[in-house]
């Protein structure tokens, strides 16, 4: 019988659009598409550098939620409108997660949930069996 628990960010397009933001099925955490939102709904301010540490930041608190760490993440995946700013994102990337080494992607995309998004982040974690 798998374990499986789940976490939300209270974002009500969770019940409408029927996803989890973060579940945890057994020893695998998986976080949904994560954009540059803050607490009050708007738009993290800045460039991809700041939207990236914002992304990063809510993927991470997620995997915490459900017993991971940073260190735990396995994958991740990054969507771009503008591939220029991977330099950016990527540095962004190997500070909260070069520890770990994930295999990653980075992709340039035409456009995201919302025009002023410049990166959205996906992430991947596998933790000891509960």
């Amino acid at each position: 019988m798998s374990i499986r628990e789940r976490a939300s960010s209270g974002s009500p397009f969770e019940e409408q659009f029927g996803f989890s933001r973060v579940i945890r099925v057994d020893d695998q955490i998986i976080v949904a598409g994560t954009g540059p939102i803050e607490e009050d709904g708007t738009t993290t301010l800045g460039g991809a550098a700041e939207q990236a540490a914002r992304c990063c930041e809510l993927i991470v608190r997620a995997i915490e939620q459900l017993g991971g760490s940073a260190k735990d993440v396995v994958r991740t995946r990054m969507f771009l409108t503008d591939i220029d700013q991977q330099d950016a994102v990527g540095a962004v990337h190997a500070r909260y997660f070069g520890e770990a080494r994930p295999a990653a992607t980075m992709v340039g995309v035409a456009t995201l949930c919302r025009p002023e998004w410049i990166v959205e982040i996906e992430a991947e974690a596998t933790i000891g069996k509960p």
